[in-house]
C-alpha cells in the first residue's frame, strides 16, 4: 500500500494522476505510458485489493479460473477480504492512516472515501480504455455518476448485473422440504400459515437426529441482523427493500422504515414466536458460524433469510445427502392484504463495485482499467461464470452445457468445488450482464437460466415444486409486472449523503434500532409496546429527522439525475 497525506493531498494526487493518464492536457508523457501499456498488456502485474464482503473460498488466484485470468491478462490480485461485518472498521482505519490498497470494493463506505479524497475519478479512464464496459452499460452510464453535484465516476458497479432477469427466488420465508411433505404441502402465504406449519411439525418431531429441533432461527450477528431480522419486516408488510429507509413513491420522502406502524406488528409477531418457544433462544447471542452450524445439522425447520447467507450450511446438507432438510421459499406477509416486493423492478440500478484509490500510479490505473474491461468482455464473462471449456463446460450443438459430474459437484460440494475451480469467486472484478442475457453465440452469459436452474434441483425439491404447481420458487411470488418501476433503483446501493450531519445521526439510529429490536422481541409480551414505543421516540431525536431529510434530498436528486420518474 502507498500512503497519502490527507484529503487535500489525495485530491491533488487524483488530479495529477488523471492528467498523467491522458485525461487532461494531452502531453506526450501519457502517450508514452499508454503505448507502453498496450505493448505489455499481459506482462505480470500485481494489484493490492481489499473487498468489503467476506470471501472465505478465496485462493489467491491459485484456482483454475484464477490461473486462467492471470494467463490471459498478466494480472494477479493480492486480495484481502472482510471477515463478516468488518468492512466498515477496516475502511475507517484506512482513512485514518491514509494507507489504501490500489483497488477497493468499498460497499457502503464509498462516500467516506470520496470525502477523504481517496478515490480516483474513473470517467476518462473508462472513456479511453474500457470499450466493453461502455458497451455493457450503454444508456445506463449516467447511473454510474456519484451524485447530482459531483458527476465523477468513483465506482464501477460489479455487484449489480445489467439487464438481469431473476428466474428463481432466493429470499422470503423458508421451510424445510421435509416439513412441507409431511404436512401435505400446505398453503404458506401469511405468517399465520408459516407459524402453523412450524408448530405442527415441531409437535411431532421434538428432536431430529437426536438433537433438539429448532422451529425458527434468525441470524442477528452484526450487520446480518438487517438481512434476517429487520429487512423482512419490510417485505412482510408490503414494502420494497431500500435498506434502512422507506421511500414514499410519490413524494420521495424517506424515513427509517421502523416508523411504519405495520412493521411494529411484524415485530410483535416475532415477540409472540419467541414467547411461544418457536424462535430459537440464542438468536440474538449466537455468532454467524453457530447459525450456520445449526442449519447444517438439519434440525432447523424454518428461516427468514436470503439463500446466499445460509448457502454454506445448505451445501453441507446436500453433501450429506439430506436434501429433504433443504428449503423452499415463500412470499409470506403479515396478512393477505400485503404483497411481497422481492421482485419489484428497480431498472438498471447502480450498485456497489470497484474503485481505484490514489495509492495507484497513473500507469497502473490504465492497466487496471484494461483488466476490468477484459473481465467485462464476452471471453471474461464466460470464464468467470462458466469456467474453462472442456473442463467445466462443453459445447454441444452450439450450446454451452455443464457435464453431469461437474454439475453434481457444483450443487452438492460447492465449497470445495469453488476453491478448486474458482467459479463464482471473481464477480467483484466483473462488470457483467445478468441472468437471461445471451451473447453473440445465442448462449446465456450466466449459468442461472431456467433449464439449468431446474436441472440443479434435487428430487425432494422437484416434488415440492410440483405440489405447488410451480417450476421454480419464484412462481409463487408476485412478479415485477405487479409493481411500478422504482425511479431511484435500489436505495441501499446509492452512496449515502455523507458528512457528519448524516453519518453521526445515522449511526445513532443504528445503535438505537439494533439494541431496541432484539430487546422488544425477547421481552415478555406485556413489555413489547413500551420498548418499541420508546425506540420510536428515540428515533425522533439526535438529529435523526434532519438525517432523514438529507436522505430524502438524495433520492430526489437521484431521480432527477437519472432522468425523472419515468427513467428506467
Amino acid at each position: 500500500m502507498k500512503k497519502t497525506k490527507g484529503a487535500k493531498a489525495a485530491l491533488l494526487l487524483t488530479a495529477v494522476s488523471l492528467t498523467a493518464a491522458g485525461c487532461g492536457n494531452g502531453s506526450s508523457e501519457p502517450s508514452k505510458q499508454a503505448a507502453n501499456t498496450e505493448e505489455n498488456e499481459t506482462s505480470p502485474v500485481t494489484f493490492t485489493f481489499f473487498g468489503g464482503d467476506a470471501n472465505p473460498n478465496w485462493t489467491g488466484m491459485n484456482d483454475e479460473t484464477g490461473k486462467a485470468i492471470v494467463e490471459k491478462t498478466g494480472v494477479t490480485i493480492d486480495g484481502e477480504f472482510a471477515i463478516s461485518g468488518t468492512d466498515q472498521q477496516k475502511i475507517a482505519l484506512m482513512i485514518a492512516s491514509g494507507e489504501y490498497p490500489e483497488i477497493l470494493y468499498p460497499k457502503g463506505e464509498t462516500s467516506k472515501l470520496v470525502e477523504a479524497g481517496a478515490l480516483v475519478d474513473l470517467t476518462d479512464l473508462i472513456d479511453k480504455y474500457a470499450p466493453n464496459i461502455k458497451k455493457l452499460y450503454g444508456p445506463y452510464m449516467n447511473r454510474l455518476r456519484y451524485s447530482k453535484d459531483d458527476p465523477a465516476i468513483y465506482t464501477i458497479p460489479t455487484n449489480t448485473a445489467v439487464d438481469n432477469t431473476a428466474f428463481d427466488a432466493g429470499g422470503g420465508f423458508e421451510l424445510q422440504l421435509a416439513v412441507l411433505e409431511e404436512l401435505g404441502y400446505p398453503e404458506i402465504r401469511t405468517t399465520e400459515d408459516f407459524e402453523k406449519a412450524l408448530k405442527e411439525y415441531y409437535a411431532k418431531h421434538p428432536t431430529i437426529d437426536g438433537q433438539p429441533t429448532i422451529p425458527l432461527l434468525l441470524n442477528a450477528d452484526d450487520w446480518k441482523i438487517m438481512i434476517t431480522v429487520t429487512n423482512p419486516a419490510v417485505y412482510a408488510t408490503g414494502g420494497p427493500d431500500d435498506g434502512e429507509f422507506h421511500i414514499d413513491p410519490d413524494t420521495y420522502e424517506a424515513k427509517l422504515h421502523y416508523k411504519r406502524p405495520e412493521e411494529k406488528e411484524y415485530f410483535r409477531w416475532l415477540n409472540h414466536m419467541y414467547n411461544e418457544g418457536l424462535l430459537d433462544k440464542e438468536t440474538f447471542t449466537q455468532k454467524n458460524d453457530q447459525y450456520l452450524s445449526k442449519i447444517a445439522s438439519g434440525r432447523v425447520l424454518g428461516l427468514i433469510d436470503q439463500d446466499w447467507d445460509y448457502a454454506e450450511a445448505e451445501n453441507s446438507l446436500k453433501a450429506a445427502g439430506k436434501y429433504e432438510r433443504t428449503y423452499g421459499h415463500f412470499p409470506v406477509t403479515l396478512s393477505e392484504e400485503y404483497k411481497d416486493h422481492s421482485f419489484v423492478d428497480i431498472g438498471n440500478a447502480s450498485g456497489y463495485g470497484i474503485s481505484f484509490t490514489t495509492a495507484m500510479s497513473e500507469e497502473k490505473q490504465i492497466r487496471a482499467m484494461k483488466f476490468l474491461d477484459w473481465m467485462a468482455s464476452d471471453e471474461g464473462q464466460v470464464l468467470v461464470n462458466w469456467g474453462i471449456e472442456g473442463k467445466h463446460y462443453k459445447i454441444e450443438n452450439g450450446k454451452r452445457t455443464i457435464p453431469a459430474d461437474v454439475l453434481e459437484r457444483k450443487n452438492n460440494d460447492n465449497t470445495n468445488f469453488q476453491k478448486e475451480t474458482g467459479i463464482g469467486l471473481y464477480t467483484p472484478f466483473t462488470v457483467r450482464y445478468g441472468d437471461g442475457v445471451k451473447d453473440s453465440t445465442d448462449n446465456y452469459y450466466t449459468t442461472n437460466y431456467p433449464e439449468q436452474i431446474t436441472a440443479n434441483y434435487s428430487e425432494p425439491m422437484k416434488k415440492a415444486l410440483k405440489a405447488y404447481d410451480a417450476t421454480t420458487w419464484k412462481d409463487l411470488f408476485p412478479g415485477k409486472e405487479d409493481f411500478p418501476v422504482k425511479a431511484w433503483g435500489a436505495a441501499y446501493n446509492l452512496p449515502s449523503p455523507g458528512g457528519p450531519d448524516f453519518t453521526v445521526p445515522y449511526q445513532k439510529s443504528q445503535d438505537i434500532v439494533r439494541k431496541a429490536i432484539p430487546a422488544a422481541i425477547v421481552a415478555p409480551t406485556d413489555r413489547f409496546d413500551a420498548i418499541y414505543d420508546q425506540m420510536l421516540n428515540d428515533l425522533e431525536g439526535s438529529g435523526i429527522p434532519q438525517m432523514e431529510a438529507l436522505y430524502t434530498q438524495l433520492i430526489k436528486d437521484t431521480v432527477d439525475a437519472w432522468g425523472g420518474a419515468d427513467a428506467k
